[in-house]
């Protein structure tokens, strides 16, 4: 599973056993960020830190499956009068070029079909900007391996969620995967319908807010939430309430609106991911503040690890205890059949 986000890269090599998933390899590589970079100074970055970890984590194939997420991506549930299934996709394109939030002059299309429809046709499409795409498959391709897989970031998120919980803890939860420049929040719906949303305020939009308020850099107060930094600042827990807010209220709506689509139970339990979901005070920020009990999630925690070599074997597990929640979309990129 390769996971390429806005800040970091993450592999995640899994295999499956008659007890569970076992992790064979992994790592994970900031992608170095400078003020004012360009667009290929972003990608070339983007390579750079792709190729340092798949050199880290020496998987021994090359054959991936790469996930797509953020405002490029839609997940939308459709509904039609029962049509032949000749008539689908002219549909389904129709009502994409409706909904979709972005351009839909140049896009993927994928959708699947539910079996709820009786008389009609349901189910859900994804569509995606074909530049997004194709950023994907080429960066991978560049670092010498084989997309063989496009996935949306929220379904390996759910797909990571089933694998790893039992049953009755997942029909009753959420994922919020919270990265650097957008957060994903996914709910297992009834019927095989999931529920992804999209929300543009993340890690550095928190930061950003939070260095605004005090005067001081972005770059200081990142340091601050992840425990590099002894430097303080006043009401600081104040301060990462006040820039939580908006997220906050979103996740809350989020939930409630899902819950009234009868698209979903009621969400008891929120399980928490991504980079940002380590910064310190913001797992327990949301726990008190949210209508649900919030967790941090590290599904790595209910895997084993299995590597020739004690001295890597001990690196992956400290990896994997570390930065376990910041790479549950790689894991369940990983957990895909081709």
């Amino acid at each position: 599973g390769l996971d390429i986000g806005s800040s970091a890269v993450k592999i995640v090599q899994l295999r499956r056993s008659r007890d569970g998933w076992v992790v064979t390899a992994a790592s994970i590589v900031d992608i170095a960020k400078t003020d004012g970079d360009s667009q290929n100074v972003r990608e070339t970055n983007r390579l750079k830190a792709i190729l340092s970890c798949v050199g880290l984590t020496g998987a021994g194939t090359n054959l991936a499956v790469c996930g797509v997420g953020g405002p490029g991506v839609a997940v939308l549930n459709f509904e039609f009068p029962s049509l032949r299934h000749a008539d689908i996709e002219k549909a389904v394109l129709f009502e994409a070029s409706q909904l979709c939030p972005f351009n839909t002059d140049d896009i993927a299309i994928d959708y699947r079909l539910t079996p709820d429809g009786h008389d009609k046709t349901k189910g859900f499409f994804v569509a995606a900007t074909n530049e997004l795409v194709r950023s994907k498959v080429q960066l991978a391709k560049e670092a010498g391996l084989n997309c063989v897989l496009l996935d949306v970031d929220g379904f390996a998120l759910l797909n990571c969620l089933n694998e790893v919980e039992k049953d009755g803890v997942v029909q009753k939860s959420a994922v919020l995967d919270v990265g650097s420049s957008y957060t994903t929040l996914a709910i297992e719906g009834n019927n095989n319908r999931p529920f992804i949303r999209t929300l543009t305020y993340a890690g550095d939009s928190i930061a950003q807010q939070i260095a605004a308020e005090h005067g001081v850099s972005r770059g200081a107060v990142k340091a601050m939430l992840s425990g590099d930094s002894q430097q303080t600042l006043p009401n600081f827990d104040q301060s990462l309430k006040r820039a939580c807010g908006g997220l906050i209220e979103n996740i809350d709506k989020t939930v409630q609106y899902c819950g009234a689509q009868e698209r979903a139970s009621e969400v008891k339990k929120l399980f928490v991911c991504g980079g940002f979901a380590l910064a310190r005070g913001f797992v327990e920020l949301l726990n008190s503040e949210l209508s649900m009990e919030a967790v941090l999630w590290n599904p790595f925690e209910k895997m084993r690890c299995h590597i020739a070599g004690n001295n890597r074997a001990v690196l992956l597990k400290k990896i994997l205890h570390k930065s376990g929640p910041a790479m549950a979309v790689a894991a369940g990129l990983a957990m895909r059949s081709i």
